[in-house]
Parts: structure tokens; sequence; C-alpha cells
């Protein structure tokens, strides 16, 4: 049985969409992306979490560790930097869009495709669930 039937999606372009919604950021991400992820994160995210993405302040998301914040699924880790995002007993949160109140939903599309470009954990957005 076909995982898109098992969820009750019928016809084909539902199918296509829905399938293409299950495609994590980085997937698709061309090299212009991530040259403007890069760009953003120099820019913004660099401050707290550095060059080497291991974080300048303690409390800052380490984005080098394999069981950290890019263990996430990207539509988790999207709304964490639109929002904002407070790490568990961390003083400092992550204020929304990194401070950066100019930053769009594009932006944070391009910034996470740099991360997971940068940092790696690129399986780690494409979290399917499994059929029964």
């Amino acid at each position: 049985m076909c995982w898109c039937s098992y969820k009750g999606v019928t016809d084909v372009r539902t199918a296509i969409l829905f399938c293409m919604a299950l495609v994590p950021v980085w997937a698709v991400a061309d090299t212009h992306t991530v040259t403007a992820g890069q760009e953003i994160y120099s820019q913004t995210c660099i401050a707290c979490h550095g060059a080497n993405g291991k974080g300048t302040i303690p409390g800052v998301a380490d984005l080098t560790d394999k069981d950290g914040a890019l263990s996430k699924a990207d539509e988790e880790l999207l709304k964490s930097i639109s929002e904002g995002f407070q790490s568990p007993g961390s003083m400092l949160a992550m204020p929304p869009k990194g401070g950066n109140p100019t930053l769009t939903e594009e932006g944070e599309k391009a910034v996470l495709a740099y991360l997971r470009t940068q940092f790696g954990r690129s399986g780690a957005s494409s979290r399917e669930p499994s059929p029964p």
C-alpha cells in the first residue's frame, strides 16, 4: 500500500503536493539560496552562534552538535527562527528572526539551507512518519 493512499491522498495533484511538502529545505536549496543564507548568517546569526556554529555565548545552541538544534525538523527550526526560541536552562533567548526584523520567510529558509549545508544534519530534516 502506498504511503499517500494510507494518508487518504487519492488524486495525483494532491499526492505530488503532499510529497513535495515532505522534501526538506536543504534538499532543494540551490547555490544562490545557500549563498544568501550564508550572507544572512554572517550579518545576523554569527554574533551568537559564531563562525564555527559552536556558539559564542553560554546557552546558545551548538549547531555542530549531532543531537542539537539541527537534529530537529525544518518546520520546527523555521518556527524557532521566525518566532524566537529559548533553550531549556539558558538565560538567553534567541529573539524572533534572530533580532533582524527585516528577515523575510525566504531569508529564514535560506539561513536554514545554509545551516544544513555548513553544519550538517541534512538527514534530520527529512523525518517522515513511518507507515504502520
